[in-house]
């Protein structure tokens, strides 16, 4: 199943996240960056130990606190087929005084803008907080595409992006809700 939005520069699918070939994967990681559960975990076990060595750099060197949720940093591939994994931390849905779309959409934006600046053509994205930090998909749907389509209409970089759910169902979930124009 894909579906294509924007002139075919988003392309919603079903998949693994860890298999995408575009230039560059989102871990949807937890603020520790140090591997965790879900995409996070699975990411880092397909990845290698690199992935981890870097992002222990990068806690000692610019993150000693953790990553603050919305923002977002880059490592190597390590193992996968992707050459880059860009890491965000999603927010907890609830948790931050009704910032909660505020901070996903800040994901979104942080992640492809720093694929720009590394000019990285494509990027593939998980549903970023809707497992374990409980956003609801519905909701979480119309944040990301309007984030998505809001960065694409200033940037010629990004030649495609793609949006891999795990199921047929979340992904049919987000087409049903997305807003792209």
């Amino acid at each position: 199943m894909n579906e294509n939005f924007l002139g075919g520069r988003v392309v919603v699918k079903v998949g693994d996240i860890t298999q995408e070939k575009t230039d560059a994967i989102v871990n949807a990681a937890n603020s520790t960056l140090l591997g965790g559960g879900g995409v996070d975990g699975a990411i880092h076990r397909a990845g290698g130990g690199r992935i981890l060595e870097e992002c222990r750099i990068i806690r000692a060197e610019k993150y000693p606190q953790g990553l603050p949720t919305g923002e977002a940093v880059i490592t190597s591939g390590g193992n996968l087929a992707a050459k880059f994994v860009i890491h965000t931390v999603g927010p907890i849905y609830g948790m931050n005084g009704g910032g909660d779309a505020h901070l996903l959409a800040e994901c979104y934006k942080n992640c492809l803008r720093i694929a720009s600046e590394n000019k990285l053509p494509t990027i593939s994205f998980p549903s970023i907080s809707t497992g374990a930090f409980g956003y609801p998909k519905h909701e979480a749907a119309a944040v990301a595409a309007r984030a998505v389509e809001s960065f694409l209409a200033n940037n010629e970089t990004l030649e495609k992006i793609c949006l891999v759910f795990f199921s047929a169902a979340a992904a049919q979930k987000f087409i049903k809700h997305q807003k792209f124009s």
